[in-house]
């Protein structure tokens, strides 16, 4: 039985694939964070939209990671969800991380 990195990586040998895996690289990597988020919060997707000031049904489009946000929805999170986000770019590979807070 194969491991999900190497089904995903015989995957990326398909260009259609690789092409739209690269195009949500952004949206997968935001979704992450706001899963992440609400684990860490224990949180539901109604709780979050709350907080965003956006409805549940946008939640669950914002974790399913097929578009990608705004620029105006990623300061939405970090201002609303005090987190900051950290968006990096190399090479045409994006990803998105919370930087660890230092201790004070």
């Amino acid at each position: 039985m194969k491991t999900v990195e190497e089904s995903l990586m015989e995957d990326l040998k398909d260009p259609e694939f690789r092409k739209e895996w690269e195009r949500t690289a952004l949206a997968r990597a935001v979704a992450l964070e706001v899963i992440k988020y609400r684990a860490e919060h224990g949180i539901s997707q109604t709780e979050l939209g709350r907080r965003l000031g956006m409805h549940q049904p946008a939640v669950s489009r914002l974790e399913e990671g097929d578009q990608t946000p705004s620029i105006d929805m990623l300061k939405r999170l970090s201002e609303k969800l005090g987190i900051d986000l950290t968006i990096n770019i190399h090479a045409g590979e994006l990803a998105v991380e919370r930087p660890e807070k230092a201790s004070a």
